[in-house]
């Protein structure tokens, strides 16, 4: 399948640009631990962590969910700069796409302050055109209002010319949702029964990568060399 070129990208943040499973799985239990409820594997965090907080923790937490938001902020919010870590290559795929010109956008269900503090935390400001985390639009992923608020930024529509890159099935949706190129980002897909070829647990997507290496390859193409010398 031959890909649109790409007008704009946008990125999930989350286990796309940052490995965050590690504080999120950590202030999680913290949190189950202080509402009486028992803990997670890390597995079951990997499978059951894509929705925003607001959408989520009802479901987990029931009637007592805004009690249990406050306290995994509180807990995240202890944890998270120090335990921040940039996915292998994620800031040179920033940089080469600014330096082609081609814009990169993050819309993300991370609290949205939480979202802006690790962006200039990493000192990654100057690499996105946007960013929208939850609760700057009126809903969050995998509703397409967030793309919606962060294409004002560049002055575009959704279309299949704007790239969204994501690790989840969240993110899938949200480009199915808006009409955006869906990129699948990473290694945890594949294993799990969920995968096909083309679908994740029931989304399209246009092509499966499974780290930054391979996203430049077909983000940032290299010509194809003839192999004509010239006489």
């Amino acid at each position: 399948m031959t890909l649109p070129t790409p007008h704009a990208v946008i990125f999930d943040w989350d286990n796309t640009l940052v490995d965050t499973w590690p504080i999120i799985h950590r202030a999680l239990n913290e949190t189950f631990v202080d509402m009486g409820a028992p803990e997670w594997s890390l597995d079951d965090t990997q499978k059951r962590v894509r929705k925003s907080m607001r959408d989520s923790f009802p479901e987990v937490f029931g009637r007592d969910w805004e009690k249990a938001g406050k306290i995994y902020q509180q807990r995240y919010r202890s944890h998270h700069l120090h335990m921040l870590t940039p996915l292998p290559g994620a800031e040179e795929t920033l940089k080469q796409l600014q330096h082609h010109g081609l814009p990169s956008l993050v819309v993300s269900n991370k609290k949205n302050y939480n979202l802006r503090e690790e962006v200039a935390h990493l000192g990654w400001g100057k690499y996105f055109a946007g960013l929208v985390g939850s609760e700057d639009a009126s809903r969050d992923k995998p509703h397409p209002d967030p793309v919606h608020l962060a294409l004002e930024y560049v002055g575009m529509e959704p279309a299949q010319h704007i790239w969204f890159i994501g690790d989840s099935e969240i993110d899938l949706e949200t480009a199915a949702n808006c009409g955006c190129t869906a990129i699948l980002f990473g290694h945890d897909a594949p294993i799990r029964p969920e995968f096909t070829a083309t679908h994740y647990h029931g989304f399209p997507y246009q092509r499966h990568v499974h780290d930054h290496a391979a996203l430049m390859e077909i983000l940032l193409p290299k010509p194809e060399k003839s192999g004509i010398k010239a006489s």
